[in-house]
């Protein structure tokens, strides 16, 4: 059955996140197919040739494509507005991979201070090992960017929100200080999510996701997903990068991914309202000596985070009076929402960062980084917003005890 045109171009957000993308096999599914293949076959020795001489456009190894995740890079290049889009096992494995596949020895980084601990690793200690220069900066501080920016770098790695305290960095500042430099910009934006930034918009060069977040959004697999308009860079750094080390993403779970992306739009509005009621709840209450959430007005940069996004996002960090001990007793208080470090999630989960996510990092490092023995880092889930208010309500009166 021939399949319909279509002016996906043309379409808006909620239509290009349940249509994008899709390609049907002979058989006319209605559901995206699964291809669990991990070789194609060819008609003859000579078709073989030509597509490994680049002659012909065809799938040749899961490796380096496959229908159903081509079908999920589609769709989310779409939500994106990007041209490119590359996807990976994982989002640590799209972190490296858009560092690592345009950097060599004796070139130059330039990252926020404010960063999730494993990509924190990666620019502090896995770069370095291979002779790239690494520079911190408080990514909230246009004044230090531009002092790390006044020489030559190649490439530059914010987080905006940052992860635990919801750091926001003016994206199209640095993205103008990068350019001057001669560098690329590399941003992670899987707190804000693509339906709530878009920092291709904002003058990033690249966007990268941990899609275990949000896109998948219900716990159940991993993935990842580089994003760029930049097509030098994807031909000659991170195309022959992904190829030759693997970091592939399977296709069962690039149909899961797809399929969530097709909700992503609802669930992440929902998130965002159920976060702000909290945020606004914990505001309120006695014990917590703060609230960071972009969507208040109290947060330290609320009129940019207003500016570069369309809602506060999905998560809220507090800290709560009493320290370490404080805080656990909270955590072990709730009765509903979960202990869990990942975020994203239907379900509304909490970490402590300092015991957990940034755990390897000094008791100067997390002093510097605003991550108390107090703080919680809470994700907001899609449960009744007053449910969760009760749930941390009792946590919280056990946290006083």
């Amino acid at each position: 059955m021939a399949e319909k045109k279509t002016n996906s171009d043309q379409w808006r957000q909620a239509t290009r996140l349940v249509r994008g993308g899709t390609e049907r096999s002979p058989f006319s599914e209605t559901s995206e197919g699964l291809f669990l293949t991990s070789g194609y076959v060819y008609g003859s020795a000579e078709e073989a040739e030509q597509a490994f001489a680049g002659e012909v456009e065809r799938y040749m190894y899961s490796r380096y494509g496959n229908p159903t995740v081509a079908m999920f890079e589609k769709r989310l290049a779409l939500l994106e507005g990007a041209e490119t889009c590359v996807s990976t096992s994982s989002g640590m494995a799209a972190v490296f991979a858009s560092l690592a596949s345009q950097l060599e020895a004796g070139d130059r980084v330039v990252a926020s201070r404010a960063l999730f601990g494993s990509c924190l690793h990666i620019i502090k200690e896995i770069l370095p090992k291979f002779g790239v220069e690494s520079v911190l900066v408080d990514g909230t501080d246009l004044e230090q960017w531009k002092q790390a920016l006044s020489v030559k770098t190649k490439c530059v790695f914010l987080e905006s929100p940052s992860n635990p305290c919801l750091e926001v960095i003016d994206i199209r500042a640095v993205s103008d200080l990068a350019h001057e430099a001669g560098a690329l910009v590399v941003i992670d934006n899987v707190f804000a999510t693509a339906v709530l930034q878009h920092p291709l918009e904002l003058g990033a060069d690249i966007v990268m996701y941990s899609a275990t977040k949000h896109i998948d959004g219900q716990g159940r697999t991993m993935g990842g997903a580089i994003l760029t308009n930049n097509e030098d860079f994807v031909e000659n750094s991170l195309v022959p990068f992904f190829r030759n080390t693997g970091p592939t993403l399977s296709p069962f779970n690039a149909w899961v991914l797809l399929k969530g992306l097709e909700t992503l739009d609802l669930r992440v509005a929902r998130h965002s309202e159920n976060a702000l009621a909290v945020a606004e709840f914990l505001n309120e209450q006695e014990g917590i000596a703060k609230v960071l959430y972009p969507g208040l007005e109290s947060h330290p940069q609320h009129a940019l985070a207003m500016t570069q996004m369309s809602a506060g996002g999905t998560v809220v960090s507090f800290e709560v009076d009493g320290g370490k001990d404080a805080a656990f007793r909270l955590l072990n208080g709730l009765d509903m929402v979960d202990i869990s470090n990942n975020l994203g999630d239907a379900k509304s989960l909490a970490t402590h960062p300092a015991t957990t996510t940034h755990q390897k990092l000094s008791a100067e490092e997390k002093q510097i980084l605003g991550i108390s023995d107090g703080l919680i880092r809470l994700s907001v889930g899609l449960e009744d917003a007053e449910d969760l208010k009760e749930d941390l309500d009792r946590a919280l009166a056990k946290a006083g005890g």
